[in-house]
């Protein structure tokens, strides 16, 4: 476990939000999949865009962000250069997002509006961080890849203002070629890569494992920030061979990354199996399956074989690897704000015991199951099968806001 002192921690009011702000929103995500007809999707519908923000943005990167606050200090000790700017973040993000919803699937001309109060967000966020790195000496792999990360990010989003320009009209741009750059900086540039360094970080400590080698996580890395590169440049140039290079070293990157957690897991000194690594292990299968049907897109173009990869992507894969975190992230952010200063006075839990296990199993289980029958439902154009696992998805949920409730609120015996 890192050493972590009171004078780089952010305080506990400042992060709990964002947690909670993308568990809403990932809810909002499980309910919302009842409006959609299984037996015609097309990831062309506009409903379908406004899904893909919703999560990632709302979910994926809210919780993220809220990460990131508390982790910077911890792994590089030194306070962020502006901790109060996340205070400000949280609320732009939040409408900027609503706002983005809202020209999806109210009136396109209101997505410039959206667009600008997330720019203007991840923009403070941006600066905070950068800035916040320029007082680091030693450049390790994690903040190596957070610069990397956060680098597309910044190019992602001045993408994204353009194309909500476009949708409103006041701009012209080939709009598929944009899109195409958006999605792969966004998503592999930024949410992976940064998913990639946080794992060489939480998953060896909260599995308590060491002395593993680590070089494939490092190519996996430079891998994929290369096929960003490429890919982004191809497309743009309309270099459909070195597009496609790109594309195969993107799955390169990603089965070394499944690689070198299966190392990382094989060597862990805790053996127990808890709802974390049962998470962590669905997540890394979902990766697997997702990577497959990608492959098998390019081989024979079937629009069910890209939404297939995609659900299993975002929600198997990133849904679960960050709900297994929060079972972990939160009681230590609970335990260190609420019983830390309690050590040697009297009695503390331990973090273990601030997880509601029954009730972290059940929302293991209904997600898993939701997950399935989702799948299934996308690979042969089922309605009915996406209802059921739209029930199943949103029981987890349920689960979900329950445990986090429970651990927020903890106060011991």
């Amino acid at each position: 476990m890192f050493n972590i002192s009171k004078e780089f921690a952010p305080p506990f009011k400042l992060i709990v939000p964002y947690f909670i702000m993308g568990v809403i929103f990932y809810a909002l995500c499980m309910g919302t999949l009842f409006l959609f007809d299984g037996s015609m999707l097309s990831y062309e519908y506009i409903s379908i865009k406004a899904w893909v923000h919703l999560f990632l943005l709302g979910f994926v990167i809210f919780i993220i962000v809220g990460a990131m606050a508390q982790l910077i200090p911890v792994v590089l000790e030194i306070g962020h250069y502006s901790v109060e700017l996340f205070y400000i973040i949280f609320p732009i993000l939040t409408l900027g997002l609503v706002l983005l919803l809202s020209g999806f699937v109210i009136d396109s001309t209101i997505l410039p509006y959206g667009g600008s109060f997330v720019f203007v967000g991840f923009a403070l966020y941006l600066i905070n961080l950068f800035m916040t790195l320029k007082r680091v000496k030693k450049f390790t792999l994690v903040v190596k890849s957070v610069i990397i990360a956060n680098l597309f990010l910044a190019i992602g989003l001045i993408l994204g203002i353009m194309m909500a320009l476009n949708y409103a009209g006041m701009i012209h741009i080939e709009i598929s070629l944009f899109l195409k750059a958006h999605v792969y900086l966004l998503i592999c540039g930024y949410i992976t890569l940064t998913v990639m360094g946080i794992s060489l970080i939480l998953v060896p400590m909260f599995g308590l494992s060491h002395g593993f080698n680590d070089q494939s996580i490092v190519l996996a890395i430079y891998l994929l920030s290369s096929s960003v590169l490429i890919v982004v440049v191809a497309s743009f140039f309309k270099l459909a061979f070195f597009e496609y290079f790109g594309y195969f070293i993107t799955v390169v990157a990603y089965l070394l990354y499944v690689y070198q957690m299966a190392i990382i897991y094989k060597n862990r000194a805790r053996k127990e199996s808890d709802i974390w690594s049962k998470s962590m292990i669905f997540a890394f299968i979902c990766l697997v399956f997702s990577l497959f049907f990608i492959v098998a897109y390019f081989i024979k173009p079937n629009q069910a074989y890209l939404l297939v990869s995609g659900f299993l992507f975002f929600v198997g894969f990133l849904g679960f690897i960050i709900t297994a975190h929060l079972y972990k992230i939160v009681p230590f952010l609970v335990w260190f704000h609420r019983f830390s200063p309690l050590v040697g006075k009297q009695k503390v839990p331990m973090m273990a015991d601030m997880v509601p296990k029954k009730s972290a199993h059940f929302q293991f289980v209904f997600t898993s199951v939701g997950t399935l029958f989702c799948t299934l439902s996308l690979l042969f154009s089922q309605d009915v099968l996406l209802k059921a696992g739209a029930s199943f998805l949103v029981i987890g949920m349920m689960y979900l806001i329950g445990s986090l409730y429970y651990m927020l609120n903890f106060k011991g015996k």
